[in-house]
């Protein structure tokens, strides 16, 4: 499937889709497109498996799009930051963060996955559900900031901060640890708990944080220290 990644700031990716190709995003996940597609709405799976979905942080209801003459479609990301183009096929059983689906040819397929442990649900930053690659095609995911790409050896470890993570592969394990030491919790900023992914495997992470942009974001605006007066009409 041919495509394009445009744009720099906020990126989209145009996909060439020749007659009878199918992809599907999220509800809403869609650009623009050209002529002859047709656009169908569903769960894609059933209810249970879009509530799942839902808790995951993705959209319960998807939308597919099938050409039946030769045409382009494009996707585009919802915050600053990049597009990453994955070949599933190469990595079945990949495990993806809260957020990170854009669109996906219609013969990918993905499940929920609920995440062992209490203290990974709650502070592990991608939450109790995750998303895992379990049939093969073009997969594109939506990255805050800029993607970096990391093959961890067998036993390397690596501590991420909540929420940079996008990705890992299947063989990668997963887990959260609490900071050591009292000053490191409470004056060192980066939280009670960091993320281990240890080897091998492939692991994908994004610069930024977007839970930690947008909290910067709001403490800059002005708070509110009045409310509207009614127009006097006198």
């Amino acid at each position: 499937m041919q495509y394009r990644i445009i744009g720099t700031t906020v990126p989209a990716v145009e996909i060439k889709l020749p007659s009878g190709a199918a992809v599907y995003t999220q509800s809403g996940g869609m650009a623009w497109r050209g002529e002859g597609i047709d656009m169908d709405t569903g769960t894609r799976g059933g209810i249970m498996k879009g509530l799942a979905r839902a808790f995951s942080g993705e959209s319960m209801f998807m939308v597919t799009y099938k050409a039946y003459t030769d045409s382009v479609i494009c996707f585009s990301s919802t915050a600053p930051g990049s597009i990453m183009a994955i070949n599933a096929n190469e990595h079945i059983g990949m495990i993806l963060q809260k957020g990170a689906f854009l669109c996906a040819e219609d013969s990918v397929e993905l499940s929920t996955v609920w995440r062992k442990g209490v203290m990974k649900g709650l502070f592990g930053g991608e939450g109790f559900i995750m998303q895992r690659v379990e049939q093969g095609g073009m997969l594109w995911l939506e990255i805050d900031g800029d993607a970096i790409e990391k093959e961890l050896a067998p036993g390397e470890i690596l501590y991420v901060d909540t929420g940079n993570v996008v990705a890992f592969d299947s063989t990668v394990q997963y887990n959260i640890e609490r900071v050591k030491g009292f000053k490191n919790i409470f004056l060192g900023g980066e939280g009670l708990f960091v993320t281990t992914l240890q080897g091998p495997g492939k692991v994908i992470l994004q610069t930024q944080n977007i839970v930690d942009f947008a909290r910067r974001i709001g403490s800059m605006l002005p708070a509110q220290t009045s409310q509207s007066q009614p127009i006097n009409s006198n």
